[in-house]
């Protein structure tokens, strides 16, 4: 059954569903069909005929587009929720120089692996793997295999090493020049669910001629660049503007976090077209800085939205949406009652950053984002009948307010059901749980770490 499910090959019909496409000229309806054949939407309407279709009767469900996460370390999912109360000036000197220099190749792909399946279990069928673990060409090939074996569509984001503080970078690094030979080898082909970027140092966090030699050698291979920025107490200020005045900033290039970005830098990442990214989970909880949301709104910018790491905060979007529109709203309404101007960020606001900003923000915005006829077919259908929505009065606002995982019954990728009824399909999980927590202990133990839970939760099915 699983593997009729996942044939590509026989077209599929999704039948009777309320769609949200996110497409300016589609908008929403409340019953629809989705045909799908060779992993591309071919046609939305309210009734299609497909004799020879695989049928899902998705009377109960809504289709929406599979949500984009633009900015996603997913290698440090070994430690989720360990670091729920470090503030990030703690952990991120902990993480990137302690703890990732014991990772082994196999450690960084059942790390990545684990958070791509709950990535897509939870309805996010694009991330970019922001991968800064590259602590040798075996951690590479690693992160792109799993990568590839979890089904999800992923912008592998090449970054540094993880390396003990104080130790200097040798002549056998590979970065940032293998990104040349991944764009022409592992790359070279763009009709593949994974894209190539460089996860690249910010002018704020290194020196500036290597900075911007990386920046460079991103361009010369063809590549995006993503890079974090703006952080509490981490690194120099005015940075960006330096960069921008130097014509570094651009479309090709997603600035992560953005949390303490002076005005002149705002209006120059405006007025170059550069992409933001915000993780407002992450943010609040750690101390990044207040989400910039709202500034990112004054300039005329649609953020895209991240989880960011899932060491502190959960991997789902519904999550990362309700805390981006509060706080927001909260920012807002700050201003409204000082008197000041104000704007409220709706709820399709919020899921368009969700969706079609994320596609923009990771250069899939022609492929992805939204429900169109001859874009790729990745769809969620969410369960809609639930006592915790029910009734429905609005379907943007039941998606974004109302949902959670449990809501995800199906998850479809270029076509490819990768989900159903509300189970991976294809993936041994009691098999993964038993790596994930050798992978675990053994970090935690090189690390010298103390394991606060025993491995028997392994053992559940």
């Amino acid at each position: 059954m699983e593997q009729m499910l996942q044939d590509m090959a026989r077209p599929l019909l999704i039948k009777g569903a309320a769609v949200v496409t996110m497409d300016e000229t589609l908008g929403e309806m409340m019953s629809g069909d989705i045909l799908v054949k060779g992993g591309v939407i071919r046609e939305i309407a309210r009734e299609i005929d497909a004799p020879d279709a695989l049928v899902i009767d998705a009377r109960s469900m809504i289709a929406a587009p599979g949500f984009v996460d633009s900015h996603r370390h997913l290698w440090p999912s070994l430690m989720r929720y360990a670091f729920c109360d470090a503030p990030v000036t703690d952990y991120f000197p902990f993480q990137n120089n302690h703890i990732g220099p014991n990772y082994s190749a196999d450690d960084t792909y059942v790390g990545t692996l684990i958070s791509a399946l709950g990535a897509l279990n939870s309805g996010v069928t694009t991330v970019l793997d922001w991968a800064h673990i590259q602590n040798s060409p075996q951690h590479t090939d690693a992160s792109i295999r799993a990568l590839r074996d979890s089904g999800i569509r992923a912008v592998f984001a090449y970054g540094t090493p993880c390396v003990p503080i104080g130790t200097v970078l040798g002549s056998d690094c590979e970065y940032p020049d293998r990104i040349m030979r991944l764009a022409k080898e592992e790359f070279a082909s763009k009709d593949q669910l994974l894209t190539l970027a460089l996860a690249a140092n910010s002018p704020e966090h290194a020196p500036y001629e290597p900075t911007k030699y990386a920046w460079e050698k991103a361009r010369e291979a063809g590549v995006r660049i993503t890079a974090h920025t703006g952080m509490v107490e981490f690194g120099l200020r005015d940075q960006i503007e330096r960069f921008g005045k130097e014509g570094l900033l651009g479309p090709d290039l997603t600035l992560v976090h953005c949390n303490l970005l002076s005005d002149t830098e705002w209006k120059m990442i405006a007025d170059t077209g550069t992409t933001i990214s915000i993780s407002s989970h992450i943010e609040m909880v750690m101390g990044h800085g207040s989400p910039p949301t709202q500034i990112a709104l004054d300039h005329g910018i649609l953020p895209s939205l991240s989880v960011d790491a899932e060491v502190a905060v959960s991997g789902d979007f519904f999550t990362n949406m309700r805390a981006t529109l509060a706080d927001q709203r909260n920012v807002a309404y700050g201003r409204r009652n000082r008197g000041e101007p104000f704007k409220i960020a709706t709820v399709r606001d919020v899921m368009k950053m969700a969706t079609v900003a994320g596609a923009h923000a990771n250069g899939l915005g022609d492929r992805v984002g939204s429900l169109a006829v001859g874009k790729q077919a990745d769809i969620i259908l969410l369960n809609a009948v639930s006592i915790n929505f029910a009734p429905i009065n609005d379907l943007v606002s039941a998606i974004v307010q109302g949902m959670d995982v449990s809501n995800v019954d199906t998850v479809i990728v270029a076509g490819r059901i990768m989900k159903h009824a509300g189970r991976l399909l294809n993936v041994d999980l009691t098999a993964l749980y038993e790596r994930t927590y050798a992978a675990r202990d053994g970090v935690f133990a090189r690390s010298g770490m103390p394991c606060l839970c025993p491995r028997h939760f392994s053992a559940l099915p």
